[in-house]
């Protein structure tokens, strides 16, 4: 069904479509390639929610050639207004014969219906090549769409005997500094950052992305800081409310006259109050609550016992697990809070996706085996 030309430009427009990594939140990445007679003609990413989508820009590139042309797209072309307008209508007003996408785009809106638009309009529409890659780029947008819920990845660091801290606690630095610069990319990809007061408390963390700034000087998008404090035990002179960018407290105690939701307010926060189960917030409202401000890619940057919480909940889709080649002994901290396991076969279990070198770190990327498997 699909030539070797036509996977060389679905992979061009994926790798267009990953540079839009870190600035197209909360819209899904998106890469387009048009051509014609086996050659390039046009290309374009998008890259900032509100501005023109990959179609448009490759449209734009191609000129009146994109007549009669094939477009390579990496997600289903939208057929609705949001933003933007649609971008079925720009492809027809073009006169391409063809198009080409990786996967349907999970839209509710527009799943399934740019298709069958573009094939109303006289248009040949092929889909799902290269579908596992293009679903791969946008984990987050997709899940949020389909369940209303952020892409959850829990980022942690260990010595090789699991440990995070030294018993004192004392943590900084046990991976080396590549590791740490690397995290600032997984940082700047996500939509929010979210991690619990104890590490607030103890960590006094900035939780903001310290990359060089982007060119055309637009500045970078800073994701979205949120706190789960129960008891709003934050401290109005945290770090968090010195560099930008929003941050947001969820709590279960907050009220409109409650004096601390209205000091930290005063600072730049905002406050939300959450259902709270045995004295902690409900994980899983606070991630329907972050679904619903358009989450897609959630990074936790947290303790122990918020680390442990989330996998015994089974609400990590992702483990990000950076390994210095280090031992701390027994006595260090451990590096997440499980409950006490009455057999083997319970442990959560995870596959390895990807390992990598990391400076003298080792990175690897790990997802949840299926239960019984």
């Amino acid at each position: 069904m699909f030539s070797d030309f036509d996977r060389f430009a679905m992979q061009r427009a994926l790798t267009l479509a990953a540079r839009g990594l870190e600035s197209t939140d909360p819209n899904p990445r998106v890469g387009c390639v048009i051509a014609q007679r086996g050659g390039i003609i046009g290309e374009g990413w998008h890259e900032r929610a509100g501005e023109a989508h990959a179609e448009v820009v490759a449209l734009r590139a191609s000129g009146a050639q994109a007549a009669g042309a094939t477009v390579y797209v990496t997600l289903e072309p939208c057929s609705h207004y949001g933003r933007t307008p649609p971008c079925v209508e720009a492809l027809t007003a073009a006169r391409v014969a063809r198009v080409v996408y990786a996967t349907a785009d999970p839209n509710p809106e527009v799943n399934g219906r740019g298709a069958a638009a573009l094939r109303a309009a006289g248009i040949t529409v092929d889909a799902g090549l290269l579908a596992a890659e293009a679903c791969e780029l946008n984990a987050g947008f997709i899940k949020r769409m389909q369940h209303g819920l952020p892409f959850v990845r829990l980022k942690l660091a260990m010595s090789l005997d699991g440990r995070t801290a030294l018993a004192d606690g004392t943590s900084r630095w046990i991976t080396g500094q590549a590791a740490r610069k690397d995290v600032q990319h997984w940082r700047a990809r996500s939509s929010a950052i979210l991690t619990g007061v104890g590490t607030l408390l103890a960590d006094d963390p900035r939780l903001d992305v310290r990359l060089a700034e982007e060119a055309e000087g637009r500045g970078r998008r800073q994701p979205l800081r949120v706190v789960l404090d129960a008891h709003l035990r934050t401290p109005p002179g945290a770090r968090l409310f010195s560099t930008g960018g929003e941050v947001l407290i969820l709590t279960s105690l907050a009220s409109p006259d409650d004096a601390r939701a209205a000091t930290l307010s005063a600072r730049g926060a905002r406050v939300e109050s959450l259902p709270a189960v045995a004295d902690r917030l409900a994980l899983p409202g606070v991630l329907a609550r972050l679904g619903e401000l358009e989450a897609n890619e959630v990074l936790v940057e947290a303790g122990a016992t918020l680390a442990g919480a989330l996998i015994a909940n089974s609400l990590v889709d992702e483990l990000l697990l950076y390994v210095a080649p280090t031992l701390l002994g027994p006595a260090a901290r451990a590096l997440v809070e499980l409950p006490r396991l009455q057999e083997l076969a319970a442990a959560p279990q995870f596959a390895l996706m990807e390992m990598q070198q990391i400076g003298e770190d080792a990175r690897l990327r790990l997802r949840p085996r299926p239960a019984g498997g």
